[in-house]
Parts: C-alpha cells; structure tokens; sequence
C-alpha cells in the first residue's frame, strides 16, 4: 500500500530557536506528524534541515536528523527525476514536502510531485501552516472574495507595464484583487512599476515579512503611494518576502 504525502507549511522567516516559537506559527499536531517522517522532498535541503532542527526543539522524541533522508526537487529538477522521489512512497514510505518559505506547491515546484503523485494513486495531505498570500488578502483590505495570483511579472521594463495594465483592466472589470510577487531585492522596482502603469485611484497594497516580528502591511492609492515615493518614504522591504495586491476602483 502506497504512503502518504504531507504537505507541509514551512516558516515565512526566520524564527527564533526557542521553545515555544515554532509553535506560534505552526499547529503542534503538524510539528508532532513532521517530527515522525523520516523522508522529506524539499526544495533547499539546508533550508529543510533548519526547519527541522526547530520542530525538534518542541519534539524531543524527533528523529535524529542523520537518519533522515532529504531529496532535492527545485527548478533545476528534471521532470524524469519525480518517479525517483516518488518510489519511497509507492514502496509504502510516507513523505513529506517542505517548501522554501509558507506552503508547499503554490508557486512552487512541489506541485509538480504532488501531481505525479495523484496519477499514482497516492494520498496527498494539505496541512496548515502560514501562506502569504492568504495572509496578504485577510490583512489588504482589498476584495476577499474574488482575487487572483499572478506569480511572478516580466522582468522587461515595458513588458511589466503592459502586463500591470492588463490586470487592472481585469481588475476593473470584474472587482477583482490581483496578487504579484517579486525576488525581494527588486521590490523597489516593483512598487515603482505599479505606481507608474496603475490609475491614480487604485488602491495597491505592500504586505512584507508577513508573520514575523518585522511585518508591515499598507494599503494606499496608487497616486499616494506614488507621492510617499516621491518624498522618499518607501517602505522598509528591500531583500524582504512581499506580496503585492492592487484592486482598481
């Protein structure tokens, strides 16, 4: 009989290693199940390791981590190399997929493994953890109800425009919140890109560092967002995680 896949969230951030602190974040139920498994497919191993070690400090019965095995799936993952990671599951192992930051297989290459996963039969998981883009909808202020996540905009100056004025005519048109994200060292240009192509009455919306210490959520028009630029006053997200959301008026 096949294993089971576990989904499950990994931090936002840095957090501190002290016990109790993972725990703000995340259920003890999904600490408890992630401190049993012993096969994890991940997208940074490093990064899985100090998850981890952190579950393991509110979980003194965790495996040791030299007996847990932890396989590499990234965007430098050939398609042929996900029967690979998957074999431990179809031999009955269950398996956990960790992500770099929130959940796992949304805007991320786990959703590739956990479609294979369906074709195979195997019973997939979702566990609850932090999502930044929930987050950033719950904390906007913009429409809850019907929005849109976009990924990543083209990093070409004038095709990001066009593709910024595109989503706010559908925006527009159907009252709906649009979601971008950015390498967090281009969040700069980001904020000035939407300023510039978004109408001045659009509301635009920076949520950075969601669920850590240092988070920060502002929702702002375009045209006044565009007047704190101006006067330099540009939020304090350079090299940090944000979402950005814009709702046309």
């Amino acid at each position: 009989m096949p294993g089971t896949l576990y989904l499950i969230p990994n931090t936002l951030g840095p957090v501190d290693a002290a016990p109790g602190a993972l725990s703000a974040l995340l259920p003890t139920q999904v600490q408890a199940l992630t401190a049993k498994l012993d096969y994890f497919v991940a997208e940074n191993a490093k990064t899985a390791r100090a998850f981890l070690k952190l579950v393991a400090i509110d979980h003194p019965l965790a495996r040791p981590l030299q007996e847990i095995e932890i396989a590499e799936l990234n965007v430098n993952t050939p398609p042929a190399a996900l029967a690979q990671l998957l074999a431990p599951l179809l031999a009955g192992r269950d398996a956990g997929l960790v992500s770099e930051a929130g959940v796992p297989a949304v805007a991320d290459p786990g959703a590739d493994l956990v479609r294979l996963a369906h074709q195979h039969g195997i019973a997939v998981r979702p566990l609850v953890g932090p999502s930044s883009l929930l987050l950033a909808v719950m904390a906007s202020g913009l429409n809850g109800q019907s929005f849109a996540f976009n990924g990543y905009l083209p990093t070409d100056a004038v095709q990001r425009s066009k593709r910024i004025q595109q989503l706010e005519g559908r925006s527009r048109s159907e009252k709906q919140t649009q979601l971008l994200i950015e390498t967090p060292y281009r969040n700069g240009q980001m904020l000035e890109a939407l300023v510039a192509a978004c109408q001045p009455g659009t509301l635009v919306c920076v949520a950075t560092d969601l669920s850590l210490a240092s988070e920060s959520v502002r929702t702002m028009t375009a045209a006044k967002w565009k007047a704190a630029l101006a006067a330099g006053k540009a939020p304090d997200f350079h090299k940090k995680p944000t979402v950005f959301l814009f709702l046309a008026q």
